[in-house]
């Protein structure tokens, strides 16, 4: 992972997706306040609802809302679901070896009420979950872990760093402390590959995925951004910024041309709705490697604008 920030020289010498940096709207080379990189990410965010969205989200006057209606449980892919809770997600990919969830929701009674009976009405069975990625230490994404694996038998595995968060915190629905992430980890199941890697920035330990996955049939690799709300600290901002690019260079590497977000920051809940409407259309979380790469680009310009707020 990179100690300091990547510059444009670098970054335009990398080739993401077919798409140089330097191809892309160039960013402020010097700014006093955060004002220029946000205008640069609404201009290459252009009309594009997913890139508009966390453009915004990202913005330092952006107010998170508070409890939105759950949608139903939605299949993305051939093998992907979201199962939510309206502002947080779970997500759960079906495999030869059993079902990898990605993070557990709030509480005990989220897994019994949102995710058990959701798998259910997409035709699989909550006791195939052998895994439970929690992208990073925060209740809204471990609460309902602890149940599950006690239930079903399932793994839970957070990053080291995460880990000790979430024991000093002592939260009631914490999960006992399990398996250890690394950077760079595997779970290989049958011919399923998940790929997990350190992304610090909105908690010491976060963590983010890239993953096979079908559409139709049609072989995809998606992403998931494991954590989203930039924290207000320069030197953790950098360090959030540092995870930015290590992980689009790793999406690169991959292939990444499907973009997820486990919170309705990113024009998720009306994708959702829009593949509930019409499953026949073109999926609208296959943005193509372009458009994720772009995605992380609106992301870099925005927290590149948070950190010039920090200094000024």
């Amino acid at each position: 992972m990179p100690t300091g920030p990547v510059t444009r020289r670098t970054l335009a010498r990398i080739a993401l997706g077919g798409l140089t940096a330097a191809a892309l709207p160039a960013a402020p080379a010097h700014a006093d306040t955060g004002t220029p990189y946000y205008n640069a990410a609404r201009r290459l965010a252009g009309r594009d609802p997913v890139l508009t969205a966390i453009a915004t989200a990202l913005h330092p006057d952006t107010e998170f809302p508070g409890e939105i209606p759950p949608p139903p449980p939605t299949r993305i892919t051939d093998d992907l679901a979201v199962l939510s809770a309206g502002f947080v997600h779970a997500m759960a990919l079906t495999t030869d070896r059993g079902i990898v969830l990605f993070d557990a929701l709030k509480n005990p009674d989220d897994a019994r009420t949102v995710i058990e009976p959701g798998l259910r009405s997409l035709g699989a069975d909550p006791a195939d979950i052998t895994h439970i990625v929690i992208t990073h230490g925060h209740y809204d994404h471990f609460g309902g872990a602890q149940y599950l694996a006690d239930r079903h038998g399932a793994r839970v595995l957070m990053s080291p760093a995460d880990w000790d968060l979430v024991e000093a915190d002592g939260h009631e629905h914490a999960p006992r402390r399990d398996t250890d992430i690394t950077d760079g980890h595997r779970l290989h199941m049958g011919p399923t590959t998940i790929a997990l890697h350190h992304t610090p920035g909105h908690t010491p330990g976060t963590v983010s995925a890239l993953f096979d996955t079908r559409h139709r049939g049609r072989p995809h690799t998606a992403m998931l951004w494991g954590g989203t709300n930039p924290p207000a600290a320069p030197g953790r901002l950098r360090t959030y910024r540092d995870s930015i690019a290590a992980f689009r260079r790793r999406m690169h590497r991959a292939g990444a041309d499907i973009e997820l977000s486990n919170h309705p920051n990113d024009h998720g809940l009306q994708r959702m709705q829009a593949l509930r409407t019409d499953p026949h259309a073109p999926n609208p979380f296959i943005l193509g490697r372009h458009r994720t790469d772009r995605f992380m680009k609106v992301m870099d310009l925005m927290i590149q604008g948070r950190l010039a707020d920090a200094r000024a």
